[in-house]
Order: structure tokens, then C-alpha cells, then sequence
């Protein structure tokens, strides 16, 4: 049994990922101002950042139906069976198209409500390659994402209120006093949304709590305090200096544990803007730099 995993890049994959690790990666499309790019295709990081710095107008988009069926079917020509894992349904609608389209498929593309996005869902998609590596067919890798999907925890701080007001998650008068203030908020993603959870007001303030938080949750809702079964990964966009100094203060609390840093996804960005910075904790079967 050849079964063929695929994700899209909202999981963070980049293309030379994906080739290292044995998978397949769907590129993300996005509009900025009317025209069709792919993220790590068309469109660099440093590319994307530049025009929304300069306030083009941007905007994601679920991937394109036809694009979609197309992959599948080029991977059905060597393979088996394809086990598609898209970003949480609880962010997008790409996940329910792509489930009911697969009804066409007489059972050969299994797609997976992983409930993840980012470094999370960069690790189903390798988690699931090792379990097809290992001879489970489509529906046990499916079977297990789903019963492991919420197993993750993702903590958010958003350095600029801009691109939450853009995107009609602040009122203007909120965002107003909020970058009067200099609040930093912390949002967080359980699965399927992204929420707020915390304000801080400096930067230190906000790496506190979600240090805190990853704890809490370590310990709390994965029993696993010293990190040992678990992945610990670090997230950003554009601020990779401040994600290195990050690694280095979660490292006094996890010791010897291997933390990995990690461009967050266009998909993201998009919403947040630069300057985030973002720890997620996941139990795995995996640990990512056996992929790295």
C-alpha cells in the first residue's frame, strides 16, 4: 500500500521541507490587489511583507477547487491512496470543500479535520508520513489525526494592532487606544479559532504568559511537564532575532530539549502582521528535527 501525504503551506512546509521529508505541499493562493499569487511560488516571505507594509491590498483565499482535484489525481497515477491534511476547519472552508469533493474518490483520498495550522500541522503532516512509512493505510493516519487533533496548543503576540483592525477583529476605537496604550495582546489557537487570551503591555510581559501558558499546558492538559513527549516550537513573523532570544529563555525552563524556529504562515501574517511571535507545544510521535 503506496499512500501519498499532502499538506497545504499554511502548515509552514516550505517546498525544500516537503522534498526532505518525503511529503507533498500545496501552495496556498493569495490576492494582492486583484492578482492570483502562491505562497513559496510567486510569492517570497519578504515579497508578501514588503506590500503589506505598504498597504496593498491583501487577502487569502482557499485553494482552488481545480487545483486541489488536479494534485490528487497526479498523485493517484503512483500511488494508492492520498492523505490530504488542509488547515483547521475552524479558520477556513478549504477543509469541508476538500471532504466533499474526496466522495468522488471511491475511498483513495482520506482528508483529515486536523484541527491545526502552522508548526502543528506541519507536524501531522510528518507524523502521518511516518505512519505510512510504517504500512497504515489512509484511514488509520486519518483516523489517528482526528483523534489526536486537539493535542496542541499555540500562543500568539502580536506586535501591531494595524492588521487585527484591517481585518475587522478591532474596532477602530479599540485599535486606537490599544496602540495608544502599546498593548501587546496575546491570542491564542485551541484547535479551531484564533482567539484572544491575554494583553501585555511590554514584550517581555507577553513572552511571561505565554511561557506560562505552554507550561500550564504541559503539565495540565498533555501531562508531559518536561516537554519529553513533546514537540516545542517557536513561530514568527519577521522578528527572527527576537525568536532566537526567545528559544533561549524557554530553554532554561525545557533543557535539552530541541526547540525549532519557524516562519508562521502567510495565512496568518496576513492577519497579524510583523513583528509576531508565537510558542506552540504538541504532543508527537515525532520530534520535528528528525525532519529538519
Amino acid at each position: 500500500m503506496s499512500v501519498a501525504i499532502l499538506v497545504d503551506s499554511n502548515s509552514g512546509v516550505t517546498p525544500d521541507e516537503a522534498k526532505k521529508a518525503g511529503i507533498y505541499l500545496l501552495p496556498m493562493p493569495f490576492y494582492i490587489d486583484d492578482k492570483l499569487y502562491y505562497e513559496d511560488v510567486d510569492l517570497t516571505r519578504d515579497e508578501f511583507f514588503r506590500l503589506q507594509e505598504e498597504d496593498h491590498e491583501i487577502t487569502t483565499s482557499m485553494p482552488l477547487v481545480g487545483d486541489v482535484m488536479d494534485y490528487w489525481e497526479k498523485l493517484l497515477e503512483d500511488h494508492d491512496q492520498v492523505v490530504y491534511i488542509p488547515m483547521s476547519s475552524g479558520l477556513s472552508s478549504s477543509c469541508e470543500t476538500a471532504m466533499m469533493l474526496s466522495e468522488d474518490y471511491e475511498g483513495k483520498v482520506f482528508v483529515v479535520n486536523n484541527q491545526r495550522i502552522s508548526v502543528t500541522q506541519k507536524l501531522s503532516a510528518y507524523e502521518a508520513k511516518r505512519m505510512a512509512d510504517e504500512g497504515k493505510d489512509g484511514e488509520e493516519i486519518r483516523t489517528y489525526l482526528e483523534k489526536t487533533k486537539f493535542d496542541s496548543t499555540i500562543y500568539i503576540m502580536v506586535d501591531t494592532l494595524k492588521y487585527l483592525k484591517k481585518g475587522g477583529r478591532l474596532t477602530p476605537a479599540v485599535a486606537a487606544i490599544g496602540t495608544l496604550l502599546r498593548i501587546k495582546p496575546v491570542l491564542q489557537i485551541q484547535g479551531e479559532k484564533l482567539d484572544r487570551f491575554a494583553q501585555a503591555r511590554t514584550l517581555k510581559q507577553a513572552k511571561q504568559i505565554m511561557m506560562d501558558a505552554i507550561t500550564s499546558d504541559l503539565s495540565n492538559r498533555f501531562a508531559d511537564p518536561d516537554a519529553s513527549h513533546s514537540v516545542i516550537s517557536i513561530a514568527h513573523t519577521q522578528n527572527q532575532k527576537e525568536a532566537e532570544i526567545f528559544r533561549e529563555e524557554l530553554l532554561e525552563l525545557f533543557p535539552d530539549r530541541t526547540i525549532i524556529i519557524n516562519p508562521l504562515p502567510l495565512s496568518i501574517s496576513c492577519h497579524i502582521g510583523p513583528g509576531a511571535l508565537a510558542v506552540t507545544a504538541t504532543p508527537s510521535l515525532v520530534k520535528i528535527e528528525e525532519f529538519e
